[in-house]
């Protein structure tokens, strides 16, 4: 498996390069896999996206943590300990920076061991585009060093741009960007370490009923002081006429508010419960009423 990942900020280009990757590799016959990494910050701020590429079916999930190539679009990123687009690359992974530089020059300024590879796609991108947009570009560099088909990156480009892009010549403008950039880097063998992961031990957890075990609203890593219970629209009621004490409703819960009490039976913490209602949709028979709220508590 081929695991990526790109650095840039936000307003470059660095989700939709490697969605481009990701698909391309797919109409190659690839399983693949591609998603960001961003927080609510301002345009500009540093953002990470991740793209899987296997033969086999990809079963990893969540950020790829050890990856066998970066793409930087930024080349600033490089000191900004925040971003710090370097980490876990491999031994014999391969760096591609965005920068008007050599990669002997990168790699002296930045002291990296590992393989550079270095193009203006900036200047590039203006010329061409008009506009500092890299997606296209970065996406046919990224294809190009992961040994992708042209055809397969040209029906990535058409998928992926068509459905953010209304201007016809202006998509057009990013096709022959993006293969001109493709065809500017060098074709490398990429090499792929077998298996990052350890084998993870099976823990299993005995079976206790809810009256011994069940979440709990007040877990460690919960505050007690913010009460959530005036959210509430309705709230659930139990009939205990009909409750089975079954505990559907104690494992439903999603926010760990329903307990069982002495003699028991669920009830739940209305001083946190949201009033989500789910107990009373899982409720097999129906013994948990919906009632309105006359007022906030």
């Amino acid at each position: 498996m081929l695991r990526l990942r790109f650095h840039g900020r936000g307003g470059q280009g660095a989700k939709i390069a490697s969605r481009i990757l990701g698909t391309a590799a797919f109409f190659e016959g690839y399983y693949a896999q591609d998603f960001p990494l961003y927080g609510a910050e301002r345009r500009g701020a540093p953002i990470s996206a991740f793209t899987r590429i296997s033969k086999e079916p990809i079963l990893e999930r969540g950020i790829i943590a050890e990856p066998d190539s970066v793409f930087v679009l930024d080349e600033t990123l490089l000191d900004d300990p925040h971003a710090h687009p370097l980490s876990g690359l491999k031994e014999h992974g391969i760096v591609f920076v965005n920068t008007a530089r050599s990669a002997v020059e990168l790699k002296d300024t930045y002291k990296i061991s590992v393989q550079v590879i270095t193009l203006d796609i900036t200047k590039i991108s203006l010329k061409m585009l008009g506009k500092p947009i890299l997606s296209a570009l970065a996406g046919g560099i990224a294809a190009r060093i992961v040994n992708l088909g042209e055809d397969s990156l040209k029906k990535s480009i058409e998928k992926e741009l068509s459905e953010i892009i209304t201007e016809k010549e202006f998509l057009l403008k990013n096709k022959e960007a993006s293969q001109y950039c493709f065809h500017a880097i060098k074709p490398i063998e990429i090499k792929i370490a077998k298996g990052i992961h350890k084998a993870n031990p099976v823990i299993t957890v005995p079976f206790e009923t809810a009256l011994i075990s069940s979440p709990t609203i007040y877990t460690t890593g919960n505050t007690p002081l913010r009460k959530t219970g005036n959210w509430r629209v309705f709230k659930p009621v139990w009939n205990y006429d009909i409750c089975t004490k079954c505990m559907v409703c104690v494992v439903r819960c999603p926010d760990a508010c329903i307990s069982v009490n002495e003699d028991g039976y669920p009830y739940t913490d209305y001083d946190n419960c949201k009033g989500c209602m789910i107990c009373v949709e899982e409720c097999p028979v129906k013994a948990i009423e919906g009632m309105r709220e006359a007022h906030a508590w």
